[in-house]
């Protein structure tokens, strides 16, 4: 898929968690070459782990000026269910911020084990960090040209008004 084009400027968070710090630098420097690539500007904040990265962009869109987010970290599987919960919560999270109209895009890693992070966290090998900036831009693209369309069919915003007006036919 070709990168997304802007004609004006964008901003965009990249939330990490750099529990694993090595395979979080990697992530970011994906992110932030596609970002680059792009035109875009960013910033970068830090989270203790994946299950704070939906808080940290909820937050971020609520006070402030962001058109997209990026959600970068990595969660391995252990010894406990504590790796279903946190996948499962940290995911669910995103795309239910996503459904509100958030542009993200997903870059949490949820692997079997450090070798199968480190080949998709290496913005040489499967760049996950580059393709979730990617994703995020493309939703930022797509609301920007839908937000600009002309709604020519379906309803209106004209509310109309029974009785005496006033000659006036919407509120």
């Amino acid at each position: 898929m070709a990168r997304a084009e802007f004609d004006k400027p964008v901003k965009v968070l990249i939330v990490a968690s750099p529990y694993y710090k090595d395979l979080s630098d990697n992530q970011i420097a994906g992110a932030v070459a596609e970002l680059d690539a792009a035109g875009v500007t960013h910033e970068i904040v830090h989270v203790p782990g994946a299950l704070e990265i939906p808080t940290a962009i909820g937050i971020a869109e609520r006070l402030s000026n962001f058109d997209g987010y990026v959600a970068l970290g990595c969660v391995i599987r252990g010894e406990t269910t504590h790796y279903d919960t946190v996948c499962n919560d940290s995911s669910r999270a995103l795309q239910l911020l996503g459904l509100q109209g958030l542009c993200i895009g997903n870059g949490i890693l949820t692997v079997e084990n450090y070798e199968q992070a480190a080949v998709r966290a290496d913005p040489s090998d499967q760049n996950k960090g580059g393709g979730a900036a990617a994703a995020a831009l493309h939703l930022i693209a797509l609301a920007r040209k839908w937000s600009n369309s002309n709604k020519a069919v379906g309803f209106t915003s004209d509310i109309l008004l029974a009785g005496d007006t006033g000659g006036k036919t919407t509120a």
